[in-house]
Formats: C-alpha cells, sequence, structure tokens
C-alpha cells in the first residue's frame, strides 16, 4: 500500500476530486489518498501502522458514514502509533460546539471549507506549507 503524505477522509466525492485538483496544483508530488468511509479509513490507518508506516496530514470530515469523524478521531488518537499525526477537521460546519468537540478529542486544527477554488487553493496551500514542510512530526 502506497503511503500517503495526506489521507483525506470524505465522502463527498465532488469536493474529493476539487481537493485532489487543488493538491496537484499546489505540489505535484504531494501523493494524496482518499477515503470516503470513517471504518474503512481506520482499518487503513491501522495497515499503515503495523507496517510502521503513517499519513504525514489527516484531513478528516464531521460527517462520515461508517464511523463518525469525531469518532474516528478519538480512534487514532487513542492508538499509539498514530495519536501523533496531525489531524485537521475539514468540514462546512462553523457550529461552536463542533470546533470544541474537535479540538477537545485532540484535533490539531479546525478549519472550515473555503467557498470557491481559489480560496480553497489558498487554504491547502497554507496548510500543506505548514503541516508538510514546515511541522515536525515524530
Amino acid at each position: 500500500m502506497a503511503i500517503p503524505d495526506i489521507l483525506y477522509v470524505e465522502d463527498n466525492y465532488d469536493y474529493v476530486d476539487v481537493v485532489e485538483r487543488a493538491i496537484g496544483q499546489i505540489d505535484d508530488t504531494t501523493v494524496l489518498r482518499s477515503i470516503d468511509d470513517g471504518a474503512l479509513a481506520l482499518d487503513t490507518l491501522e495497515k499503515l501502522a503495523e507496517d510502521k508506516t503513517k499519513p504525514k496530514l489527516i484531513l478528516l470530515d464531521l460527517n462520515l458514514p461508517g464511523l463518525s469523524g469525531l469518532d474516528l478521531l478519538r480512534k487514532i488518537k487513542e492508538t499509539q502509533a498514530l495519536r501523533y499525526v496531525p489531524i485537521i477537521m475539514f468540514s462546512t460546519s462553523d457550529n461552536p460546539k463542533d470546533i470544541r468537540s474537535s479540538l477537545e478529542f485532540g484535533a490539531n486544527a479546525y478549519v472550515t471549507k473555503p467557498l470557491g477554488y481559489a480560496n480553497l487553493v489558498k487554504c491547502l496551500s497554507a496548510m500543506h506549507s505548514f503541516w508538510l514542510k514546515t511541522n515536525c512530526v515524530a
């Protein structure tokens, strides 16, 4: 299994396509893998951890089939081999309760999905620059 730089857990296929295009525009060497189900994402992450590998960053939507984004976040942070992988909650919700819950469960950041392609590219470029280029990961 190829090790993704970014694992994007999102069930909106159209949005996944747009994010893939934007990441390719930012850096065509970045490997982005998307998974559309929370339970499948957990299985994938556990397999990567067994192989002593992990993504550099996880982008995680709140509303997912199989296992919600918050439940997946909690399970990742409870897994020793994965707990230090940075996780950005990436959702359309700007509800303070969602933001607070995400941060309390261990998200490194909460970002509301921007409107418009240009704004998405700016947002993802900033994430990419910090989390994949500047941030030090254990």
